[in-house]
């Protein structure tokens, strides 16, 4: 029998190694953060600055997140979208208190497809942003619907407080009852992982079941506008990696309960 001494090394590495490859969580929030609300459902604004070529798959994406009825969807997903106009009139993309907003843009060969960011007060999303990178998406390898609708409804599922499922571009697709991949599940075949599936309306269910006593409203919003947060350096901390061990989640903290999270798609 091993000594409580001999262990130590053994948890040790086990630990090292669960920051590297991260593996399909049994819950996929991240810090159970989401927008405030005194009640069920809560709509979601969320800020078209999209190129045509891009606004039926922002539709869609917008359209699926609010599934309640049919087969391994939630009768009781507490999320609502609408889609409006844009704010974000620049390929910075700002983020704008109290709803989403939604970019495309060449932002260069810098191995990532598609980013989200959320700006936390407490345990509350301030306001979130998604960035489409054109620079693949313009190559025959993403230019394709299936890439096109993954991606964008995975940096939108990121907006409303969740993490991915999971990270490793190689395993099997994370299939839920009706046999039907997550949008929140990296992969390198995105045909079956376009929409979300039962597990991330669960999810959802899990992270809004508490009510908040404010209405839902804008708060401060916690970002150095005059950062690019296109740039890796300016992210803050790897909280999560992927099986290639890239960071998939990043945090810069303000203090005082403010923080800003960056969700990452790379590349294979």
């Amino acid at each position: 029998m091993n000594s409580p001494r001999a262990l130590i090394p053994a948890i040790a590495l086990l630990c090292l190694a669960s920051l590297h490859a991260s593996p399909a969580m049994a819950t996929h929030s991240w810090g159970g953060y989401h927008w405030s609300r005194p009640s069920n459902p809560i709509t979601v604004a969320i800020g078209d600055n999209l190129a045509t070529s891009w606004k039926s798959y922002l539709t869609k994406a917008a359209t699926d997140w609010q599934l309640t009825s049919g087969a391994c969807n939630n009768p009781n997903n507490p999320i609502r979208t609408t889609v409006v106009a844009g704010r974000a009139n620049n390929k910075r993309c700002n983020a704008t208190a109290g709803r989403v907003e939604v970019c495309n843009g060449t932002y260069g060969n810098n191995g990532w497809l598609g980013i989200a960011g959320i700006s936390v007060s407490g345990s509350h999303i301030s306001s979130a942003y998604v960035k489409i990178n054109d620079t693949y998406f313009n190559t025959a390898t993403y230019n394709t619907p299936a890439w096109r609708q993954f991606v964008m409804s995975q940096e939108v599922g990121h907006a409303f407080g969740l993490d991915h499922q999971d990270t490793n571009f190689n395993n099997a697709d994370l299939l839920d009852a009706c046999g039907r991949g997550s949008c929140m599940d990296y992969t390198n075949d995105p045909t079956q992982n376009t929409t979300p599936n039962q597990h991330d309306y669960d999810e959802l269910v899990t992270i809004y079941s508490h009510f908040d006593s404010a209405a839902f409203a804008p708060m401060i919003v916690p970002v150095d506008q005059r950062v690019d947060i296109s740039v890796p350096s300016t992210w803050g901390q790897a909280m999560r990696f992927n099986d290639h061990g890239r960071g998939t989640v990043y945090e810069r903290d303000f203090g005082g309960g403010r923080k800003e999270y960056t969700f990452i798609l790379w590349v294979e």
